[in-house]
């Protein structure tokens, strides 16, 4: 049985301590899309899109990386 993957909210946990730098680098070695995509779901949910422009920014810069089919990273 396959465990749920709950890196996005790790991550959120260190923005919403102030560590935005470690939420950055969390962010530049991201698993997958989908773990981006959930990340910035809760981001939006929780008001806190605009609080944190670094964050924003890598989540959008890391999304267009990893959707590009010949940046796929192996598992």
């Amino acid at each position: 049985m396959a465990r749920a993957n709950d890196w996005a909210s790790k991550v959120m946990a260190l923005v919403n301590g102030g560590n935005a730098s470690a939420a950055i680098a969390q962010i530049k070695v991201a698993p997958s899309v989908k773990d981006l995509k959930a990340l910035q779901t809760i981001m939006t949910l929780s008001k806190m899109k605009g609080r944190h422009p670094n964050v924003d920014a890598a989540i959008a810069d890391n999304l267009a990386l990893l959707a590009a089919p010949r940046l796929h990273r192996s598992p």
